[in-house]
């Protein structure tokens, strides 16, 4: 969609957007404020159909904000306020301290605990201030929702990953890079290069899972390696991902919302590439300049479906891209979709498999099942006994391998499913209620005012991608953009930049991190990106310096 295709609706399409997908900040959904005139229109959200059809929209937004200001709660100071930021505080710490407390511990117990007593204690806020408590519920399946979205994107995208792990598609990456002659560092910079450019076309976070499949594949039993490789993917997608609108969630608010035309993003292509490029240099010394190891008579080929479920994936990707740019739906439906057809392929795969072994038992007869039942000794023996391919990270796939155990073997894409990195998946779920919580509590909202009002913008939004390491950059975007602080195009796009790949910092500060710890749940973790942490940060303030030389301030 380019920018001249946005001039006649764009005002009601960006109204729309932001009532059918924004929380104000007492969790008031904008899309379920009744308003006058809104008449019969389709029945999953008539206010917003109003909205598109209006020439008055913005006028009926700016009386919506004024309505929603109504209801605005500020429980920062009360009790319950300062005992929700402790919970949250606790429940993170222990989360960091994993490793540190091992013995089964896992990040998502103490974050689930705590967004569940976060909640509580809004609810009860809330009532003992006479305040509704329909609000509080409203705020709740409001970040519910948003966490079903980023979970069953995550779910799909693992998936996939999965699948193509089965079917030996990055055993065959691996082997081309070794047979290529690729070091290790040569293989650091080139994922980091893919990972930097497909990121606006795609997404950070389906970018980032599958690169962190090939490096994971590539760095076998190289943990340290293939966690400096995950910094750089997380860092390259994320900066990749800022200077386009299709490329990070927080850049398509600020166009959705009118502050930045399309043609305005690539301006900060420059700072983008900064904030990938320094940390990626400074850790360049220490990755070896070995090749990595080639094993001797061992010959590794796709198996059979591999070239058609990665032409699935990339239809799913574009697809997604179409669902969301076009249609302007969720892109989860777009790779629920393509989770679908893939489920449609499996399932067609394995009839077709069974039909082919029933009309052979048919035709060897009596001698043919003898060799058939112990050809499925050895089969079963293989998957028990790890003679399959390595997969991702630790993982060995008990349906295939590299050495063709798998070739005649049903694709069952449940099986995949069960693989998914589920502690992953639950702790973000946790990040996401804790940071609801706090924002109808009224902190998002007051750190947004008091930064924009008393530090000025240039700082505010420094700050804001600081914070974004930590808390999710979706509500503190929507933050920003409720109060509507006066800034110029330049501050804008600076506010773009570093709520972009602010939170490259720390592994949990975007969906690209938390996608990569479930992908490479042994090697990437909290604390082996922590190691980083300073590196990234340095090429955090660069990119900004680079914004100012070439935007200006």
């Amino acid at each position: 969609s380019g920018g001249d295709g946005r001039e006649g609706g764009s005002a009601g399409l960006d109204v729309a957007v932001a009532a059918g997908n924004s929380l104000n900040s007492a969790g008031v959904v904008l899309s379920s404020v009744p308003t006058e005139g809104a008449g019969a229109a389709p029945p999953h959200n008539p206010f917003v159909q109003s909205l598109v059809t209006d020439h008055e929209s913005h006028k009926k937004l700016r009386e919506l904000v004024r309505h929603n200001n109504k209801h605005r709660k500020d429980m920062t100071r009360t009790w319950h306020g300062i005992m929700a930021v402790l919970v949250f505080v606790t429940g993170y710490v222990l989360a960091i301290m994993e490793e540190q407390i091992g013995q089964g511990f896992k990040k998502s117990i103490p974050i689930t605990v705590a967004a569940g007593i976060i909640w509580v204690l809004v609810a009860l806020g809330y009532r003992d201030k006479g305040h509704s408590v329909a609000l509080v519920t409203q705020a709740a399946r409001h970040n519910l929702t948003e966490f079903v979205e980023v979970f069953l994107f995550l779910l799909c995208a693992m998936t996939f990953i999965n699948t193509m792990q089965q079917l030996n598609v990055f055993a065959r990456m691996r082997m081309w890079l070794v047979e290529g002659g690729f070091s290790y560092r040569s293989c650091f910079w080139i994922t980091g290069l893919i990972a930097f450019w497909l990121s606006p076309i795609a997404d950070n976070l389906t970018t980032a899972v599958l690169m962190g499949a090939v490096v994971s594949s590539l760095g076998q039993g190289e943990h340290e390696y293939v966690a400096m490789c995950c910094v750089n993917i997380v860092v390259a997608a994320n900066a990749g991902g800022a200077f386009s609108p299709f490329g990070d969630l927080t850049t398509l608010m600020v166009w959705q919302k009118g502050k930045l035309q399309l043609e305005e993003f690539p301006k900060l292509l420059i700072p983008s590439a900064v904030n990938w490029l320094v940390p990626a240099c400074l850790m360049n010394p220490y990755i070896k300049d070995a090749v990595p190891p080639r094993v001797e008579g061992q010959t590794v080929r796709l198996l059979p479906g591999a070239v058609e479920v990665m032409l699935l994936f990339l239809a799913t990707v574009v697809m997604t891209a179409c669902f969301h740019s076009y249609a302007h739906l969720p892109p989860v439906l777009g790779m629920m979709t393509g989770l679908g057809l893939l489920k449609v392929y499996g399932w067609w795969k394995s009839r077709k498999l069974c039909r082919e072994g029933g009309s052979h038992r048919r035709s060897v007869g009596s001698s043919g099942d003898k060799v058939e039942m112990s050809s499925m000794s050895l089969e079963v023996g293989s998957a028990v006994g790890g003679g399959g391919g390595s997969g991702r990270d630790g993982f060995d796939d008990v349906d295939g391998g590299s050495q063709g155990s798998g070739e005649g073997r049903p694709l069952d894409i449940f099986k995949r499913l069960e693989q998914t990195e589920w502690d992953t998946l639950i702790f973000f779920y946790g990040v996401i209620m804790c940071v609801g919580g706090l924002g109808v509590l009224g902190y998002l909202d007051s750190l947004s005012n008091f930064a924009y009002t008393k530090l000025g913008p240039d700082i505010a939004n420094i700050l804001l991608g600081l914070v974004s390491a930590i808390i999710d950059n979706i509500p503190m975007m929507y933050a920003v953009l409720s109060t509507e602080p006066l800034m110029t195009q330049s501050e804008w796009l600076l506010v773009t930049l570093t709520a972009g790949v602010g939170g490259s910092i720390l592994s949990i500060g975007s969906a690209a991190g938390v996608g990569l710890m479930g992908v490479v749940p042994k090697s990437y973790t909290f604390a082996s990106h922590l190691k980083w942490t300073p590196v990234v940060a340095i090429g955090y303030f660069a990119s900004i310096l680079a914004h100012f030389a070439v935007n200006g301030m």
